[in-house]
């Protein structure tokens, strides 16, 4: 059996998804001509399409906690996986991502597919790299949309780790719409020191998580564990959705 085939993904085509997404049960196609998709929930908040990090697919624990938390908020969450990560998952081979920009590109065609499936603006987001490239569509994709989607990160990647020279900011000016990320206070990638030095936009909002590392796993000393802070995470994201969308209405 495949590695899709035992999480229960079954092949659909792109038109047969407006239908399917009626459904609000979990629901898990493999897209012709995209890929692997987790539909969660129904879009009472509202909807979100969820990348990847990007050493685990969106089947890890990790994201089917926090895609869980984010449906029982209200959010329709609608998850992926980037083809390389198919690739790794169906051959058992590890493989690095391939340069961000190819990545990006995916990203949107998702974009395109989902968005126009619903009414309702369709938010962005992702776990470390996964919101390192939602990060920058929206730079690219949705920099007028001040009034419309946002965007979502579990543990954005500021910097590479060990690297805390080599920022990843310089596209946060060109993004206009609303950004939470949720971060870690110990996390390598960018902790709170750190980023409490940076010179954000104001539209770029960090919540932190208590002893979180980049997977929000606390150290045992602090008294809490890992599942309460992806979950802390995962409702102040729904939060976050929700003030804004109802900000627009």
């Amino acid at each position: 059996m495949s590695y899709y085939a035992g999480f229960g993904f079954v092949d659909i085509h792109p038109a047969a998804l407006n239908d399917a997404l009626a459904n609000p049960s979990v629901q898990r196609f493999i897209v012709t001509g995209h890929g692997p998709l987790s539909v969660l929930g129904s879009p009472k908040v509202g909807r979100v399409l969820l990348a990847h990090g990007a050493g685990a697919g969106h089947c890890s624990v990790f994201m089917r906690q926090f895609a869980a938390t984010l449906a029982a908020q209200g959010m329709q969450v609608l998850a992926i996986d980037f083809p390389y990560m198919q690739q790794i998952n169906e051959q058992g081979k590890r493989r690095p991502p391939p340069p961000i920009k190819q990545t990006v590109a995916n990203f949107a065609s998702w974009y395109s597919l989902l968005t126009s499936l619903s009414d309702q603006p369709l938010w962005v987001g992702g776990k470390s790299m996964g919101g390192r490239v939602a990060t920058l569509f929206a730079s690219e994709m949705l920099a007028n949309e001040v009034h419309g989607p946002g965007v979502i990160v579990a543990g954005y990647p500021f910097h590479p780790s060990r690297k805390p020279d080599k920022t990843r900011l310089e596209h946060f000016p060109a993004i206009r719409c609303p950004v939470q990320i949720l971060q870690g206070e110990r996390d390598p990638f960018g902790n709170v020191d750190e980023v409490s030095g940076y010179n954000l936009p104001n539209n770029i909002n960090v919540a932190w998580l208590a002893d979180g590392d980049h997977d929000f796993k606390p150290r045992r000393v602090s008294g809490l564990n890992q599942q309460v802070l992806i979950d802390e995470a995962a409702i102040l994201a729904a939060s976050f959705v929700r003030a804004h969308q109802a900000r627009y209405v």
